[in-house]
This record gives C-alpha cells, structure tokens and sequence, in this order.
C-alpha cells in the first residue's frame, strides 16, 4: 500500500508524513503518485485488448500534476467544464480522448472544445443537441455525441451521489431516448457516436452496473433497428472504494464481465472512473490546535474545516482518521472539529484516539472530492498540495495567500 506504517509511523510511499508536515506545515493534502499509477493500472488491464478509453474524471482531483501523470500512463479525461478541459491540456492531456459531460454546457465550452477536437460530447438533453449542432453548423464541422440516459436504476448510494434514477437531473430517460436519437440523426452537423450512462458514486455491488448495461443493450438493439448504428458504450464511473471496510469490486473482473455481455456486438467501450483512481491515493494532514474535553463530549479542535474538506459534512462521509506519529497520551474518544463558525463543521465523530495538544493525523481517503471541493470559506486559505514519488516529494499546489484570495476583488470609488 502506498500509505503504510513503518515502525508505527505513517508513511506515503518512502517519505514519513511527519516529515511532510514539518516542511510544508498544515492543512496538506498528500498525494502518492504510485498509487494513483496503479489505480490507473487496474482499468487498463481490464481493457487490454479491447478498443476502448478509460477516461479519469477530472472533477474528482484535478490538480495538473496528477493530470499529466495519468496521460503520460496513457488516460483520457471525463470533464464537465471548459476549465477542466483548458486543465487537461495544460497538464499535456490529449483532447481526442477527452469526453464532455454535464448538464449545462455553454456556447463557449461547446465552441472551444469542437475547436480543440474532443472525442464526445455526452449529452444530457434534446435542447443540447440543437445548441451543440449550432455551434458546429457555425464552425463548419460535425460534433460527435453520445447520449447520455437514465436507465432508472437504483445504486443504492448516498442521495447526493445517485444519478441514474428517473427523479436525477441527469441524463434523457431511457424510455424516451430512442426518438431522441432519432431526431439527433436528422441534424446535418451532429455525429451519432454511442450511448452513456452513469449511475451513481461509490458503488461496491456490480449488480446495478450489470442492470445497467442490460437496459443500455437493449436501447443499442432497439437503435440498430431502426438503422442507427452505435459505435461506443460510455458506462461511466461511480466503482467504490473502501472507506470504512467497504469490499469494492475487482475493477478488471468487473470490466471483463462488461467485456462478456457485449461479446459479438461491435462496441469500444468507455469508463469514466475518479473516486475509484483517486480517493484511496491521498490523505489530508491537519493538526490539533487545541483539546476540549467535557462531561458530554470530548472534542479535538484541528487546524482544517469543512471548507478543506466538506464530504463529512455534506455527505455525512466517513473517512479513517490515523496518528501520523505514536502517542503516550490515553486513548480517548474524540470529535475532530474544525476552525470553521459552523456547528457542521468537523472531519470526524466518535473516533477512539491517543491525541494531545500538537497531534498531526492524517485523513485517509482524501484524494476524491478533497481540494477539489475545498472554499475560502471564513476567508480562510486553500491548504497545499504534495505529491510524493517513491522518497522525493514535490509540492504541485502551493498554500493559498490572503492577497490571492482578494486579487480579483476591488474597492468602490467614490
């Protein structure tokens, strides 16, 4: 493992976390390059040998270090924005393998990456598809799409995560999507590519994928007989990982499942996977300032909030919590809250942990929706990032400053 204890300290890869947040001080998000590799690894043994893309989310964690270690390893790029788009390239990222989704695609977007020459829109609705065959009419090209439907199965996930049941703004429902498609092949500067389907996040059963890809072959069928013949199966992302014992699926068993119900048809296939490559890849250091302790509740007051990292509390997520160095202190059990003036603020609940005051411990699991989603909320600066290679570590984000947060910001003249 790429986060691992030696001799009762925590380290990433060669290089000890104490050792990381002496030089770099904290909040710090850490991340371990062989392990976002070797996350990378696994989709692409599945793959091999088949025609296809695995195409890393970008909006997962998009620092371009890590972009332009995954493209050097051969990964395309699933955006939702303009701005990730101009992230992939700048971190050397190949725009053929980029696929656009998202529900709200702008003229502007729509014009940039037709320009730079994506390899798919997925879109999410009819009135897209006009906008999307506009721009392209007005820059005298085709744009490649590939709809995006519902399916309308339950992923038994958190709510906030679900995307593919019928009450999810996502997606053109699978019941409906057959005359859409047919519309869509009557337009002169659109190109019918494949179908895309995303369910949800943090799955650990295949069996809704599994439902899933039935529905979509289905639709495939129904497609080819009514003479449009699709190319490619965007199956999306949303593999689990394990944050509290969970037992994610193998990911190349799960891909050469796929790969076996398609067996005869002339389909490439797509897999849009983020949490899956990136969540277990990185951790946030933060250290306890103070300690609190009463009757009721004992609470450890760390150095991050909620708006370094927010999945604990929106999505009430649970993320291990580990001492970076060994303790003489009792065990206790602690609340690990935040600086942030909310009472919603805080990374951990109930958390057995030998803590003094000065205590550095390190969130597991931070490398998903971790930075990504981090806000200057309370005026309070993004922390940095690290990226750590085997014993030498780089620092790939640099800790925000006050006059940055304001740069874009000016006084009134009066």
């Amino acid at each position: 493992m790429s986060f691992n204890f030696q001799q009762n300290r925590l380290f990433a890869e060669s290089k000890s976390l104490s050792e990381i947040a002496n030089e770099f001080g904290t909040p710090c998000y850490v991340y371990s390059r062989a392990a976002f590799e070797s996350q990378l690894a696994q989709y692409h043994q599945g793959l091999e040998g088949h025609d296809g893309l695995i195409c890393y989310a970008v909006k997962a964690c998009s620092n371009i270090a890590i972009l332009n270690i995954l493209a050097k390893k051969g990964a395309g790029f699933d955006i939702v924005s303009i701005g990730e788009l101009q992230r992939v390239i700048t971190a050397g990222g190949d725009p053929k393998k980029v696929v656009f989704s998202g529900v709200a695609k702008e003229y502007h977007e729509i014009q940039y990456a037709l320009e730079v020459g994506i390899h798919c829109f997925n879109v999410e609705s009819p009135d897209e598809i006009d906008l999307i065959n506009q721009v392209a009419s007005d820059l005298n090209t085709i744009a490649p799409i590939s709809l995006r439907v519902n399916p309308d199965v339950d992923a038994k996930t958190h709510p906030y995560i679900s995307t593919g049941l019928k009450d999810n703004k996502f997606g053109v429902d699978i019941k409906s999507a057959a005359s859409v498609y047919e519309r869509a092949a009557t337009l002169k500067n659109i190109k019918i590519k494949g179908v895309d389907c995303h369910i949800g996040s943090q799955l650990t059963d295949v069996t809704p994928f599994m439902d899933a890809l039935d529905r979509v072959l289905a639709l495939v069928d129904e497609l080819s007989a009514k003479g449009i013949e699709i190319e490619h199966l965007d199956l999306g992302g949303g593999i689990g990982v394990d944050y509290q014992g969970e037992t994610p699926p193998n990911i190349p068993a799960y891909i050469q499942s796929v790969r076996k119900k398609i067996e005869g048809r002339n389909l490439s296939l797509i897999f849009e996977p983020g949490r899956s490559i990136s969540a277990n890849s990185g951790v946030l250091l933060t250290k306890v300032q103070f300690l609190k302790p009463n009757d009721h509740k004992n609470f450890a007051i760390i150095d991050a909030g909620m708006n370094d990292l927010i999945r604990p509390s929106l999505y009430s997520a649970w993320q291990n919590i580990q001492l970076i160095e060994p303790s003489n202190a009792p065990v206790k059990t602690w609340d690990l809250v935040g600086p942030i003036c909310e009472t919603g603020d805080f990374l951990g609940k109930e958390r057995k942990l030998a803590l003094e005051q000065n205590s550095v411990v390190a969130v597991m699991g931070s490398g998903a929706y971790g930075f990504t989603m981090a806000s200057n909320y309370n005026t309070r600066n993004k922390p940095c990032e690290v990226l750590v290679d085997g014993d030498t570590v780089h620092l790939i984000g640099k800790r925000q400053t006050f006059e940055q947060q304001i740069e874009n910001e000016q006084l009134i003249q009066e």
